[in-house]
């Protein structure tokens, strides 16, 4: 945790700073008020599910201050600002079942849970101390994919549920005409931001659609519904809003947990073990995929830190009743994504193994029109992206809650609408879908570029078939009274994915159907620094997986090593090896 710290402080004023620059003002604002919404918006969806399956316990109050509360602690102490934390599907599974079990017993509900969220931040803080993070470094896309899936298939499965309240609550004329104004929301932000990724109209106005469909169509539905005549007298449910500033239920903010007996507060520790454990894989895995190696992130990450930060927002949380707050995955790469800078350059331009371009853009476009200029073909242009506006103004701003006094106007049939197309883009990005999909394909229609092409068909369908196992177990159990549990099956892919999965796939097999999630310098600089050499001669094998490793046998390893001269490797520890590397974000480099 010290290292973390000490590594991200010379950045800490610039973190700050660098979103008021001039350069940078366009991608905050845009990136503030994309996130905004889908910070909260998905988390008032799960506020409406948890009050309906917990009796009341949980109100929008109780989750507007579960979102105020990390983005205040983590945008003034995180050492990571990108990664963001909210109320997400996962804690509300684990509120609604833990609720489910303890009715046939006569205890107090809240007080319980207090105690959960008390022994979950104990073991927290010594995951923290003792550098339990660094094995998150063994994620790898195996992992990620499945978690993501399974996140995106809830996310959608939740949705559905709303719409389903609708009928139960309402009439079936309201019911159904949720289910329209649902599936419009969707259909409305799916294809507005899909227009933005065709070669229709100007670069800067496709970036403009990207940037704000999401809030213009909460605006838009927010309205929609009020409009008068049939549609106003459709009669469907809004959003319950309680008194401001009081809890949901008659009760105190501060939870007596001091009154419950002492038996009840021991079983609420296997409780608190498991929230920790789908924290530590929830909270990582969305920090490694929001500097994953598709985006130019050069600032060192602080996952030990972070983790002991989520530790102390998990023991407010329980101490007041509020449902606790971690990493939001499917918002995660959207962040960094809606403050990546992105430009046109030509497309037989080279770029990083992640996709991005660290050259300059000027430079780039100016040897295309030299070669144009001496008699070639004009070449097509592609996006890349070029930097990244790393800063902390975006997680504090979720907390002014703009749209609080308008929040009683909102259906809920556009909260399932939220659901659906928030779950559908990390569904319709997976990896697994696209290898499923590949596997469907007409080979002969296959492009001989294809990364799998030579692959064989059986590989792929091994690989993809142990994805899907691991998904269908996490979603059987979570439809149980035994759904507090998966969070282990989730943690159990890991040691699956480095021990198993290699004996049962060729290195060059691995290689083409499995990566680490992120592996650049700055984020291995937090998780036991960066790649760890095995010296051996005059080159050293440096490893992505656990233990070491000789040379000799990097044959039989997973495919996830690589190999450095002695010059690149002293390059890189250079990097992060002393105070002057440190005082330049340039120096950062993968």
């Amino acid at each position: 945790m010290y290292h973390d710290v000490r590594k991200r402080l010379p950045f800490y004023v610039s973190d700050w700073t660098e979103g008021l620059k001039p350069r940078n003002l366009e991608r905050v604002v845009g990136a503030t008020l994309k996130m905004y919404f889908l910070n909260v918006m998905p988390m008032l969806a799960y506020i409406i599910d948890m009050y309906v399956r917990t009796d009341g316990t949980y109100g929008v109050n109780e989750g507007l201050l579960a979102s105020a509360l990390p983005a205040l602690v983590f945008a003034v102490l995180s050492v990571q600002p990108l990664t963001i934390v909210g109320v997400t599907g996962l804690i509300n599974l684990f509120n609604y079942t833990t609720f489910d079990i303890l009715r046939d017993y006569d205890v107090d509900y809240i007080q319980f849970q207090a105690w959960v969220l008390i022994w979950s931040a104990i073991t927290h803080w010594i995951v923290a101390v003792f550098n339990i993070c660094d094995y998150t470094r063994f994620v790898t896309d195996m992992t990620s994919e499945t978690f993501g899936l399974y996140v995106g298939v809830i996310y959608i499965q939740k949705g559905i549920e709303l719409l389903v309240y609708e009928f139960d609550d309402g009439t079936g004329q309201s019911g159904w005409f949720s289910v329209v104004i649902a599936m419009l929301f969707a259909l409305t932000v799916y294809f507005t931001e899909r227009s933005g990724t065709l070669h229709f109209g100007p670069f800067w106005f496709r970036k403009f659609l990207v940037d704000y469909a999401f809030a213009a169509a909460v605006i838009l539905y927010t309205g929609f519904v009020h409009i008068p005549g049939y549609i106003k007298d459709a009669d469907i449910q809004f959003l319950p809003i309680t008194s401001t500033f009081n809890p949901t239920l008659n009760r105190d903010w501060v939870v007596p947990f001091w009154s419950l007996p002492v038996k009840w507060v021991f079983v609420a520790l296997p409780f608190g073990c498991l929230v920790t454990l789908l924290f530590y894989f929830d909270n990582n895995v969305s920090s490694v995929m929001a500097q994953s190696r598709g985006f130019p992130v050069k600032r060192p990450a602080g996952f030990h830190w972070d983790f002991f930060l989520l530790g102390c927002t998990t023991f407010v949380s329980g101490v007041i009743g509020l449902p606790a707050p971690n990493g939001l995955v499917p918002q995660a790469p959207v962040h960094t994504e809606s403050l990546s800078e992105t430009h046109l350059i030509p497309a037989q331009t080279e770029v990083s193994e992640g996709g991005f371009f660290e050259g300059d853009v000027k430079e780039a476009r100016e040897h295309d029109e030299r070669r144009i200029e001496q008699g070639a073909e004009r070449a097509p242009m592609k996006v890349v992206r070029t930097r990244v506006v790393e800063q902390r103004l975006l997680i504090l701003g979720t907390m002014s809650r703009p749209l609080l006094v308008v929040l009683g106007l909102m259906s809920r049939a556009m909260f399932a609408g939220i659901f659906i197309v928030v779950g559908w883009g990390s569904v319709e990005g997976n990896g697994i879908v696209h290898k499923t999909l590949y596997l469907l394909r007409d080979r002969r229609m296959t492009p001989s570029t294809h990364p799998l092409y030579n692959i064989s068909r059986r590989s792929i369908f091994r690989f993809v078939a142990i994805q899907w196992i691991f998904f269908a177990a996490i979603i059987a159990i979570s439809e149980t009274i035994a759904g507090i549990g998966f969070p282990v099956i989730i943690i159990v892919l890991i040691p699956v994915r480095y021990y198993l999965v290699p004996r049962m796939f060729t290195p060059e097999e691995l290689l083409a159907l499995d990566a680490p999630t992120a592996n650049s310098a700055a984020v291995l600089v937090s998780l036991g620094g960066p790649l760890q050499p095995e010296r051996s001669g005059d080159e050293e094998a440096v490893e992505l997986g656990p233990g070491r490793t000789s040379v000799k046998d990097r044959e039989q390893d997973e495919g996830l090593r690589r190999r450095l001269t002695r010059e690149e490797v002293e390059r890189e520890r250079g990097v992060f090896g002393g105070e002057a590397g440190l005082q330049r974000e340039g120096s950062l480099k993968r």
